[in-house]
């Protein structure tokens, strides 16, 4: 088992997680060393762009127009795809999309389906549940195999297995494939993986891939890796599934102009994908004889319907906020107990599994706009977890449980700065009471709640004299 789904019960908070991690040493020594490279990288390839600035207007203009019609874009590529002999289902949450798979699959005796690396299908689970249908859902992007082999989880949206170093990926591919003569070089790890999946590969009858994008005027489905293994799905067995969510749409095949040039550069710093694939329904004697589009919703259209919100689906999945952000550089991606892990999962998982089962994911931010500066397609992310935050407070006051101090506090704080009055004696007192937890004209720690705020900063004390007391002594 690779990866859960989209949590539908409280998970662990993220508070709690990202102590467990922040304890690891090994963890953060592999998330530094890798999240420094690819942003390395990036910063490279954006710099050759002129016009890089546009390019992301033009993403995010692109992605905004699909969400207002998102309604006609979506009948306009069923039509696309079934004129081109392919099939279209319509999945209303993961249990609907996982049955319609295994019915597929079942259909044509399949024991076994190859998978393209996707962030969809393990949003939906798909691998649990059609182990549960005795069919095994079998792994062949690298890092995703790394991830199962190990019954672990997935920790980023473009490198799985980011956690991991080679010489524990050499330990576990001896454990488990049975290798003993094995080094950790690159090359060497890719090609015992390239061994063990060949023969499923030529085996398969089923293939089960996601969509990095679907076109509605053409019916055309893309995929872009890396290494190669999801053309080989794409293109070996006689059946190819496809998962998409609703937002994964674009309109023209000229859009591709623009995503193909945002999302290598965003993702692994490159100029061009090292595999770019598209496919549009069926070619008599070439590649998959059958091709059914699945096309999920899973909380889509509930995301869609808020005006702050909405703008997580314009992400495309490229990962650029994840290595620039300093909580995940830290922490990993297990600590959000999502799928979607980083500054994209803290706003999109919310919303997906409803603010009472990720509620603190909203708060795994310094909100430093970092994320916002790299984004490919300029989704104001400090912004919606603000937004989000405000859902989070509002449910729990809705629930009826204790008040919310940090909401008592800035309601109390909104009506003493709304009078100068009242402004003026809160100085007062405040003077007098900082004078116990005041030393060498500092305040090193704050009392009650605040002191998490304080443990890694010092505060400066109220003056002595305010501007407006000095003021009136020379007016």
């Amino acid at each position: 088992m690779s990866v859960e789904a989209i949590p539908t019960h409280p998970a662990v908070p993220f508070q709690d997680a990202a102590k467990l991690a922040l304890g690891n040493t090994q963890l953060r020594r592999n998330m530094g060393k890798a999240t420094q490279t690819i942003r390395g990288k990036r910063a490279s390839v954006v710099a050759e762009l002129p016009d890089w600035q546009e390019l992301r207007e033009a993403g995010r203009a692109i992605k905004e127009r699909v969400l207002r019609h998102l309604d006609d874009y979506l009948i306009q590529l069923e039509e696309s795809v079934q004129k081109a002999g392919g099939h279209v289902h319509w999945a209303a949450d993961a249990a609907e999309a996982n049955r319609i798979i295994a019915e597929i699959a079942r259909k044509h005796g399949a024991k076994e389906v190859v998978k393209v690396k996707s962030l969809t299908t393990d949003e939906i689970g798909l691998n649990e549940a059609l182990l549960k249908e005795g069919i095994e859902a079998i792994e062949t992007d690298l890092a995703e195999l790394i991830v199962q082999l190990a019954g672990d989880r997935s920790s980023h949206i473009l490198v799985p297995a980011i956690h991991k170093n080679r010489s524990e990926i050499r330990e576990l591919f001896r454990r488990k494939l049975g290798i003993d003569q094995l080094t950790d070089e690159p090359k060497a790890l890719a090609g015992a993986a390239r061994t063990h999946l060949r023969t499923k590969f030529l085996s398969a009858k089923v293939a089960v891939s996601g969509a990095n994008f679907g076109v509605a005027e053409t019916g055309t489905i893309c995929v872009v890796e890396s290494e190669g293994n999801g053309r080989m799905c794409l293109t070996l067995p006689p059946v190819l599934v496809s998962v998409m969510g609703l937002e994964k749409i674009i309109p023209t095949w000229d859009d591709f102009g623009v995503f193909l040039q945002l999302l290598p550069r965003s993702s692994t710093g490159e100029r061009m994908n090292p595999y770019t694939s598209f496919w549009k329904g069926v070619s008599p004697g070439d590649g998959p004889q059958e091709f059914h589009l699945v096309l999920l919703d899973n909380g889509r259209t509930k995301v869609l319907a808020d005006p702050v919100g909405r703008e997580a689906l314009n992400c495309i999945r490229c990962s650029a906020c994840l290595n620039i952000c300093p909580v995940y550089e830290r922490t990993g991606g297990h600590a959000y107990n999502s799928v979607y892990p980083g500054p994209i999962g803290a706003i999109l998982t919310p919303q997906l599994a409803g603010v009472e089962n990720a509620g603190s994911l909203p708060y795994a931010s310094s909100l430093c706009g970092a994320c916002y500066d790299v984004c490919p397609v300029k989704i104001n992310i400090p912004e919606i977890l603000v937004h989000l935050r405000g859902k989070v407070v509002r449910h729990k006051q809705k629930k009826g449980g204790w008040p919310d101090p940090e909401n008592i506090g800035m309601k109390i704080l909104a009506r003493i700065f709304s009078s100068p009055r009242m402004f003026e004696r809160a100085q007062k007192f405040g003077r007098l009471g900082q004078k116990a937890i005041v030393k060498d004209g500092y305040i090193r720690q704050l009392p009650g709640e605040l002191a998490a705020w304080s443990t890694m900063r010092d505060a400066y004390p109220v003056a002595q004299q305010t501007f407006r007391e000095w003021w009136r002594t020379r007016s």
